[in-house]
């Protein structure tokens, strides 16, 4: 089985003399796996996200992404892996306001080196294919909570990532908007997109993932996928 994440004996501290806010963790996610990460609050989750996206380092233990072992990467290394390999859709969309939606969208694939008529190309199509093409020449505060998400997942897709990680997607939105990103999340996953989405939100997690894992107080207290992680 070809996995997307493998995390071997991860743990995270911020003080040396303290006890881990994560792990000592053992987490394989498996490709065109959707697993969801709940939990309460400080529990870990966001830590988690953090050292899989690279955007923090194991105190211990290896992180392993789409094949390359990324946690003795400099940052410049992480941050070109990240935007060729990795999408990430955030609870408040991370949305550049003056630039236009197909400008936003195209963004991660113009830093990848990606001409303007391919990235233009492949925005039209995520558009297309996340009911936002009407959008296109607007500025993201001039539309709903939901459709400000799809435009932050079609950024996060841009450069047809491995990994989609997806943090409180739902979380700034209205019920209708939150159940209409859920939709979204479930179809992408039937597509055959590898998800990790990190929610508060039992019904999300319920409706989204093939696999949910529990955290609480950093340690791994709940793994539906019986025997893949430890």
């Amino acid at each position: 089985m070809h996995h997307v994440i493998e995390l071997e004996g991860v743990a995270k501290r911020y003080d040396s003399g303290g006890a881990p806010v994560l792990g000592p963790l053992t987490l394989s996610v498996a490709k065109g796996e959707a697993l969801a990460v709940t939990g309460p609050s400080g529990s870990g989750k966001s830590t988690l996200l953090n050292l899989v996206a690279g955007l923090d380092r194991p105190t211990e233990g290896s992180v392993t992404v789409a094949g390359r072992r990324i946690d003795r990467w400099g940052e410049r290394a992480l941050a070109k892996f990240r935007r060729a390999h990795i999408g990430m859709a955030f609870q408040f969309f991370n949305l550049l306001d003056d630039l236009t939606v197909t400008d936003n969208i195209q963004l991660p694939a113009r830093l990848t080196g990606i001409g303007r008529r391919a990235a233009e190309a492949r925005a039209d199509e995520l558009m297309e294919m996340l009911g936002i093409q009407k959008h296109a020449r607007a500025h993201p505060g001039r539309l709903s909570g939901g459709e400000r998400q799809r435009v932050g997942v079609a950024r996060a897709l841009v450069n047809r990532p491995e990994l989609l990680l997806a943090d409180e997607p739902t979380g700034a939105l209205d019920t209708a908007s939150g159940h209409d990103v859920r939709d979204l999340l479930t179809d992408l996953h039937r597509a055959g997109q590898t998800i990790v989405l990190v929610t508060h939100d039992p019904a999300l997690a319920a409706a989204c993932a093939t696999r949910t894992i529990q955290l609480v107080d950093g340690r791994l207290a709940l793994d539906t996928g019986a025997g893949a992680a430890r």
